[in-house]
């Protein structure tokens, strides 16, 4: 039985094909049509799964949507009736698009595939719980959802035991941890949806001096974990941003202008509210667990990619285990309808070992086999190396102990928002320089952001203070304290962005300002030719730990096909680019005709 989820028209829309309880593929729009966090309805997506298992839409046995228009609909009204006459200009500019299309979704579907057939609906905080739990290793465990909003819902938690799931309470819209961490979002100068992994990147270089104010006037939240948030600061519930005067007081001023310089307000306000999330996630786990005695702990929407929240939800042992969902957001919502539907709207067994989850690494999306690559690049006129299985590891590790950025092209594309070792820009964790050579001259953004490292899974506890999996880059713990280096005491005095220039660690490259890492652990299951690269690096230098990071330039979404690889290796100082087992060196190349300069192309702090 062939089950099509879809998630569409919010941020990061997705398809996800399951068949009998299996995931077989998933993607993101934005993947195909280069536009990122695309919220088109995902017919690209769609055809790709189809295809990916030779399938037409006829053979489809139901198609799942990842939650209920009307009710959002019906949200959205009662919120602009409630503010009236505030909200006029953004109620006008939101309701065309609503009644000619958002609310149509059965018939857009219908229209869309050419479909006849079963189409089903579940709430969206379903859709995040499915997608933490069934795919999870756990026969039986709780789960927490937490998002900007579903229809209403914000925040869930429950209980997944074998097929089911079952929703024990819910925090309501406004009051939303997601939409709280947004607000900050956009008066720091990034992009709602889209910049909160930077201002969880930019915490660390501040002081939470600004947590009380927060937890005073902003969000009244509970020994319990519950919250009320004071909607007098807010004006995301009619208005067309997230803040309004009354916030810009509280925080010492207006927002920040995108792009203009960072400075320390900025900084110590991520600080402040990355401490009031961890905090709030904390005690949200701490009375799931008193109340389900569960043992194991489910994650998702879009909260859950807060890596820095789970790492120490994972250090308090809260839970015994944890297992977060690799595509948190909106994306994996279209896996968790389509797995819902299998699992509670069709009743199917479960089967769980306890150890191992059916999410395969995430390697979900396409693959391209070697023939294709060649063709194309023939067919360019693109010089290229072609290099045995054996070869590949051992010349990669080479290159990048030499100190060489490598475009990494490998099997499935990763589905969700981190590169797992399909589609990443890979570089030596040694380098004191990489760090900032990797921000400004290949990935052209901001130069806090830090780097996560891959390491083998049997090496973890030798660098970093873990010793468990994280196979999918969604644990931040810190970098084990005999690799560190000693700060002098003039370096101690460094505040805000002076602190990046200091080697703290043996592998620099990958160790932010707090001495943490946000870790990808690789066994080698999945993706063998990445950890058989990495452990020739081992033998090479000494050290199981590289620079992993998305294969993409700021603004565009991750590389899905070897022509997108090619176009970003050639608009980056990329030294390599290895795509399955051909190698291409950028000295060999010829500039592309008429290519634009990305260097110029953003403004960067």
């Amino acid at each position: 039985m062939n089950i099509l989820g879809i998630s569409a028209f919010y941020h990061d829309s997705a398809a996800c094909l399951v068949r009998d309880g299996k995931i077989i593929s998933a993607a993101q729009e934005e993947r195909f049509t280069r536009k990122k966090h695309d919220p088109a309805f995902p017919i690209n997506a769609i055809n790709f799964c189809l295809q990916d298992s030779g399938l037409t839409v006829q053979d489809i046995d139901c198609v799942a949507y990842y939650d209920k228009p009307f009710m959002t609909f019906e949200r959205i009204l009662e919120t602009y009736l409630s503010f009236a006459p505030a909200g006029i200009k953004s109620f006008i500019k939101a309701m065309p698009l609503w009644i000619k299309k958002k609310i149509w979704m059965k018939e857009i579907i219908k229209d869309e595939l050419g479909y006849k057939g079963k189409i089903i609906f579940t709430e969206h905080h379903e859709s995040h719980a499915a997608s933490a739990f069934f795919p999870s290793p756990f026969k039986e465990a709780a789960f927490l959802t937490m998002d900007g909003v579903g229809e209403w819902s914000t925040a869930s938690y429950g209980v997944g035991k074998n097929n089911n799931i079952d929703i024990l309470a819910e925090i309501m819209f406004p009051h939303s941890l997601g939409l709280l961490y947004s607000a900050f979002t956009y008066f720091t100068g990034f992009k709602v949806n889209s910049g909160e992994y930077k201002l969880m990147g930019l915490a660390p270089y501040g002081v939470p001096k600004y947590k009380d104010i927060i937890l005073k006037e902003l969000i009244d939240l509970k020994e319990d974990g519950s919250f009320k948030m004071n909607m007098d600061y807010f004006d995301y519930c009619a208005g067309l941003k997230m803040t309004n005067n009354k916030f810009d007081k509280l925080f010492d001023g207006p927002p920040r202008k995108p792009e203009s310089k960072l400075t320390q307000r900025e900084m110590d306000i991520a600080s402040s509210v990355q401490v009031v999330t961890e905090e709030a996630v904390l005690r949200i786990a701490r009375h799931i667990r008193k109340e389900t005695g569960q043992k194991n702990l489910c994650l998702a929407g879009g909260v859950a990619l807060n890596c820095v929240a789970n790492g120490k939800l994972l250090r308090e042992k809260v839970f015994d285990n944890i297992w977060i969902q690799p595509a948190a957001g909106d994306a994996g919502a279209a896996l968790g309808a389509a797995m819902f539907a299998w699992y509670k709207y069709l009743g199917n067994e479960r089967t769980a070992d306890g150890k191992k989850d059916s999410q395969q690494g995430s390697y979900l999306g396409p693959k391209f086999v070697i023939s294709y690559i060649t063709d194309y690049l023939r067919k360019k006129k693109i010089p290229f190396t072609q290099l045995s299985d054996d070869e590949l590891p051992d010349k990669i590790a080479g290159l990048i102990a030499d100190e060489k950025v490598v475009g990494w092209f490998q099997g499935r594309m990763e589905f969700g928002p981190r590169a797992l070792g399909g589609r990443s820009i890979i570089g030596d964790a040694r380098s004191p320089k990489m760090q900032e050579t990797m921000n400004l001259k290949i990935k052209f953004r901001e130069s806090f952001r830090p780097f996560a490292p891959s390491v083998i899974r049997e090496r973890v506890s030798d660098f970093f203070e873990m010793d468990g999996e994280s196979p999918y880059m969604l644990l931040v713990a810190p970098v084990k304290k005999e690799i560190r280096k000693e700060m002098t005491e003039d370096e101690q005095k460094l505040f805000g962005i002076d602190k990046l220039h200091i080697s703290r660690s043996s592998i620099p490259a990958i160790t932010h300002v707090d001495y943490s890492a946000r870790i990808q652990t690789v066994d080698g299951e999945y993706n063998k030719q990445y950890y058989r690269m990495i452990k020739k690096f081992d033998e090479k230098t000494g050290c199981p730990v590289i620079i992993n990071t998305s294969f993409n330039v700021r603004g565009e979404p991750i590389v899905c096909t070897p022509e997108d690889a090619f176009l970003c290796f050639m608009r980056t100082n990329m030294d390599y680019l290895v795509m399955e087992n051909i190698l291409l060196d950028k000295k060999e190349q010829k500039a592309l005709e008429g290519d634009v300069d990305w260097k110029n192309e953003f403004e960067l702090d």
